[in-house]
């Protein structure tokens, strides 16, 4: 597969799919190391960031709040975990809040898909970013959107999502399996909702 095949991968889904189990079972990565952004990158498309339905399983569900805002969650003060969407081709990144104070997240998360030709950014949703605040111990989550590769052919496998919060420098690196077709361009491409919105 070579390298400049990535960036006609198609990767964007319909802002309105639901999500699917591609992966077997949830997978965390909360004592992972912070990484920094993917130095490689091979799509043109700009950096994109995530969707999240607020909620998680095991915790409690964050809220979406209008009122003041609280500090904003550092990535050091979240454990991170996916888990297979209800559609196909869509993953959960859930984001639990270990400090000991209630934070704030708003915005669209870095999303960067790694394989070993390369790196692919996922584009933005189109959908509004709600104020989401994470009380200790609670999730809040964000939606993942790639084209399920139904091709025939081995496509192109990713075996790292690179997740940024909003508003964060520093990244976390959580192990996937996400396979896609290549295409010329033409497909949909991969795309991020904002933290906290989504079902």
């Amino acid at each position: 597969m070579r390298v400049q095949k990535l960036s006609l991968l198609a990767v964007t889904a319909v802002a309105g799919l639901s999500l699917t189990a591609c992966q077997g079972g949830d997978t965390s990565s909360s004592d992972a190391g912070d990484s920094s952004s993917p130095s490689s990158r091979i799509s043109t498309s700009q950096g994109s960031d995530g969707s999240g339905a607020s909620g998680g399983k095991g915790a409690p569900t964050a809220s979406r709040t209008g009122g003041a805002m609280a500090s904003a969650c550092t990535t050091s003060q979240l454990a991170f975990s996916t888990s297979g969407g209800m559609a196909e081709g869509t993953l959960i990144v859930n984001l639990k809040n270990t400090g000991s104070a209630t934070c704030s997240l708003k915005g669209f998360p870095g999303a960067d898909l790694k394989s070993k030709d390369g790196t692919v950014s996922a584009q933005r949703s189109k959908l509004a970013a709600p104020l989401v605040s994470v009380k200790p111990g609670e999730e809040t989550r964000f939606t993942l959107h790639y084209p399920p590769n139904n091709s025939g052919g081995s496509g192109e496998t990713f075996t790292g999502l690179v997740v940024t919060p909003p508003n964060e420098t520093h990244s976390r690196t959580l192990p996937v399996s996400i396979n896609v077709p290549v295409s010329d361009g033409s497909g949909p491409a991969v795309t991020v909702d904002p933290v906290g919105t989504g079902k």
